[in-house]
């Protein structure tokens, strides 16, 4: 007997049985246990060994154990993709089965087994099922070619799958289309491209608009979203969807509502707001929208979200349903909150009232949070509807005499903004306040009561008392707290120097002296220095007028809005936030609300100029230099060396006179003296070294440039090595050459020539201005740059084409020029003409980047940006992320649009940018990355 009787075992376990069982002749025992392993694959258990037995039981008519059987398959075909190759021949034979479900069936598990090495097999069965008899066959393989499009799109598009899908939006039953459609917007989502798939002509809109009326609520859903990605051409085609979508209002699921509110939202955006047929619009739309907040919490609080866009966007849709906006007592604190910014959004003259009466109800609730919320909520009132604020005052003023700690500090912040909106107004209550200082033990409170004692030092007797009494513990504060003591005790002294020198002695000396914090330091040193150098100043400075405060500072900005609104019923209107936040690679599927037709930039608004159209490249290598230069006589003719694509036989660059230009260019000085290092320009590289010392000599450089790299490497230029950077200074481009001699002798007659390009560049003498170079010398030559040159469309677009020649050869070579030094002086757009071009230019010319790793905060990166030439226009915060509005202007007249969104804490800067040409993005963005990442 042989020693296998050691591995030889009695036990057979669950996986042999279950083997055995599925290997049964008995249908009954069969189905029983492959749903006991779909069972033990459920919870958890690997029966992957019993592959091939589960993928034998596919052979069946049962339909029941059919579907067991492909469950298995999608669980498992990618971890056993050699063995799920042998399902291939059942699901061919299965689209071909007479029992429709079953084709249906086989086609639905071939879109979920993700397995690379069978989809070509599944092309064929997929195409006829698209072409099916049966609609609920033609409407599941719909779907499988977007899940196949994520597995290989190139497949795809290549066995025509897209054409297929785009004729079922024809198709006579209405669930084949939405299906059709919903698989179309997925691929389109998915595809990089960006361009749309599905061409929305009126003819496909009726088709759509009919099959509306039919298919189910989430086919519903699918065909309202595309029609909302429909530009009508005009007010009346406009109209005519709008009534046909009006119905779907009255449908009890939410999606479907709010699918059709976004529609009508988009396309009211071509008619007239005081029209008819706008003002009966708004009447239907405030009913569903009411009806929505009867749903559970869930559905009221996306219902919400989705409205507070709304209002933002139509103030008047909702302006007479206020009651439904009050608060429940058994809602969640998340619907509390979103009902409480909406009733503020909603507050006006007629309801203030009513709102007020509200909102002191609701701040004797039980919850903390949403008491502050509540109470900062009449403060906002009162900033918004000026007719309110005295009742708002003493509203307040009830709240602080209830002595409830957290009432009182968010009444107190909220006074600080209604003085900052109404000033020398509403001062009889700050006795009030002042009996409250000794509860108040939260930052913001404390920072908001210092700062209306500082703001109304003249009026209390005590002010010195008070804000020595939070001087005694100094240190210990927050850093919001010493700020505003710091300022609030100098404008006391301002006011009161009399009596007030030791104070504010004492509280420089702690700010600048004891304290660690350089913020505070350097603000405690300003102050310091001003009151000693110059008191009038200094009061001109701190007690200079403040701005009023802004009605509502929360708003969503307008583009954004626009955007938002465009994406009601999706996951971008709960967050607030564009898809491109959030998801990735949607960077580029932004959308936008139509403009009216003959809607124009504002009144008074000046036309920018339109961006310049560059000729595109239609024939580079015939044309590349057209120089008339000759090389030197003494040397024998030589092809150029082919360099960068484009090669020796088809350059005719020198033709002859280069030299007589020139003048020989042997009577300029040797290399080795400051003379013989003379730029384009007439200054030497000793002048230029002054300059850099004393100020004097050649201009500064402007912002960035970028470190010389290696143009053309000695063992190509025959001994000659070119080092190169361009820099812009004073609004004139130079290119920045370091030439080296590393042959055995000197060089001389050196000149340049530029190709044609996209910009115009050409250098404004073609005479290099070095009169020999002796071996191993080294020459920097600054060559200035004009941009009144041929223009010629390259790729990329900064592409420059450079001949130099010497008295050993002519060289060629190609470099990218950054797009920054195009950045002109005069691109600091008027704010109006920046907001009304933002709209102007079309929402797909809109293109978003992401910037990493930048630590500084936006006006570090503004101040940066700035001394490239990228002005900063307008700066907002919404939501705690810092907005900053640019515009650039481009040498050629082409306009670009910025703005960056800057999230504290986040090393991630979002740049979005707009332009006419949209050609020059990836520069544009390259060229930020660069300019704030410089040291």
């Amino acid at each position: 007997m042989t020693d296998s009787k050691y591995f030889t075992t009695t036990k057979k376990g669950e996986i042999f049985e279950l083997k055995s069982e599925l290997n049964s002749d008995k249908k009954e025992k069969k189905k029983e246990a492959v749903k006991k392993v779909i069972a033990s694959m459920t919870v958890g258990k690997d029966v992957s060994a019993l592959f091939p037995d589960v993928v034998n039981c596919m052979q069946t008519d049962n339909l029941e154990l059919k579907k067991l059987v492909y469950l298995y398959l999608m669980n498992y075909a990618k971890s056993q993709p050699d063995m799920a190759i042998m399902a291939v021949n059942t699901f061919v034979k299965d689209c071909e089965d007479p029992n429709p479900l079953i084709r249906a069936l086989a086609v639905r598990t071939m879109g979920c087994i993700r397995v690379d090495k069978i989809t070509e097999y599944l092309c064929e069965p997929l195409r006829k099922c698209l072409k099916d008899e049966d609609p609920y066959v033609r409407k599941t393989a719909a779907i499988c070619v977007a899940k196949l499009h994520d597995i290989n799109a190139y497949m795809v598009e290549e066995q025509g799958f897209l054409d297929q899908l785009k004729e079922l939006l024809s198709d006579s039953n209405p669930m084949v289309v939405a299906n059709a459609v919903a698989a179309l917007n997925e691929i389109n989502e998915a595809s990089s491209t960006g361009a749309p798939l599905m061409e929305l002509t009126m003819p496909t809109i009726n088709k759509l608009l009919t099959a509306l009326n039919e298919c189910t609520e989430w086919g519903q859903v699918f065909i309202l979203d595309a029609l909302s990605q429909y530009d009508p051409k005009d007010e009346r085609e406009a109209q005519s969807i709008c009534e046909r979508i009006i119905p779907r209002l009255a449908h009890a699921n939410a999606a479907v509502v709010l699918s059709a509110v976004k529609c009508l939202m988009k396309f009211m955006e071509l008619m007239p707001a005081d029209s008819e047929f706008v003002k009966n619009l708004h009447k239907k739309l405030a009913p569903p929208l009411v009806t929505l907040l009867s749903s559970e919490a869930e559905v009221q609080y996306v219902a919400l979200r989705n409205i507070n866009l709304i209002v933002q966007k139509r103030p008047d849709l909702l302006k007479h349903e206020m009651k439904v906006f009050f608060v429940k007592y058994n809602d969640p604190i998340y619907v509390k909150l979103e009902k409480l910014d909406i009733m503020i959004r909603l507050a006006s003259d007629a309801n203030i009232v009513q709102v007020l009466s509200e909102l002191k109800e609701y701040a004797a609730e039980v919850d903390v949070d949403f008491v502050r919320k509540a109470v900062r909520a009449i403060g906002r009132c009162a900033i918004k509807v000026e007719t309110s604020a005295e009742r708002c005052v003493s509203t307040l003023i009830d709240l602080i005499q209830t002595k409830v700690n957290y009432v009182v500090q968010e009444a107190i912040v909220v006074i600080k903004d209604i003085f900052r909106k109404y000033p020398n107004k509403y001062e009889s209550i700050i006795s009030t306040l002042c009996e409250n200082l000794d509860t108040l033990d939260e930052p913001e409170a404390r920072a908001s009561m210092i700062w209306i004692i500082g703001e109304y030092a003249e009026r209390i007797d005590n002010a010195d008392e008070l804000l020595e009494s939070f001087l005694e513990g100094f240190h210990d504060e927050n850093t919001q707290v010493q700020l505003q003591l710091l300022t609030s005790i100098v404008k006391l002294f301002l006011k009161r120097p009399t009596d007030t020198q030791a104070l504010v002695q004492q509280v420089l000396s702690l700010a600048t002296q004891d304290s660690d914090n350089p913020d505070l330091r350097d603000r405690g040193f300003i102050y310091w220095r001003l009151l000693s150098t110059d008191p009038g100043a200094a009061k001109e400075v701190v007690l200079a007028e403040k701005p009023l405060i802004a009605e509502e500072t929360d708003l969503i900005e307008p583009t954004l809005l626009d955007e938002l609104i465009c994406h009601i019923a999706s996951l971008a209107s709960v967050y607030h936030k564009p898809p491109s936040a959030f998801v990735e690679g949607r960077a580029g599927l932004r959308r936008a609300l139509p403009k009216a037709s003959g809607e124009n930039a504002e009144e008074g608004a000046t036309v920018v100029p339109q961006a310049t159209v560059i000729p595109s490249q239609d024939s580079l290598i015939p044309d590349l230099l057209n120089m008339d230069i000759s090389a030197p006589s003494v040397l024998p003719q030589s092809q150029p060396p082919a360099v960068g694509g484009y090669g020796g036989n088809e350059l005719d660059l020198l033709g002859g006179g280069l030299d007589s230009l020139l003048g020989g260019g042997s009577d300029m000085g040797t290399s080795g003296s400051p003379a013989g290092m003379v730029a384009a320009g007439g200054v030497s590289t000793s002048a230029g070294l002054l300059g850099d010392i004393f100020g004097v000599g050649s201009p500064a450089s402007t912002g960035y440039m970028a470190e010389k790299t290696v143009w053309l490497p000695a063992t190509r230029g025959k001994g000659l090595e070119v080092l190169g950077t361009f820099s812009r200074k004073a609004g004139v481009i130079y290119m920045e050459l370091s030439l080296q001699n590393k042959a055995m002798q000197p060089m001389t007659g050196f000149a340049v020539q530029l190709n044609k390009n996209s910009f115009g560049v050409t250098p404004a003498s073609m005479s290099i201005n070095v009169a020999s170079l002796a071996a191993g010398m080294t020459s920097e030559v600054s060559l200035q740059l004009n941009t009144n040159g041929p223009i010629q469309r390259m790729e990329p677009l900064t592409n420059l084409q450079v001949a130099i020649k010497n008295s050993v050869d002519i060289f060629y070579f190609a470099v990218v020029m950054g797009i920054h030094v195009f950045f002109c002086e005069d691109g600091a757009m008027d704010k109006r003409i920046f907001l009304s071009t933002w709209k102007d230019i079309p929402s797909q010319n809109e293109v978003q980047f992401n910037i990493e790793n930048i630590s500084m905060n936006a006006d570090g990166i503004s101040n940066k940006l700035q001394s490239c030439n990228v002005f900063t226009i307008a700066k907002r915060n919404v939501e705690g992320q810092d907005m900053l509005y640019q515009s650039i202007k481009l040498s050629n007249g082409i306009w670009v649009l910025t703005e960056l969104k800057v999230q504290p804490g986040n090393t991630t800067v979002v740049l979005s940018l707009k332009s006419r040409a949209t050609d020059v993005a990836q520069g544009v963005f390259e060229a930020f990355d660069a300019i704030l990442h410089m040291t």
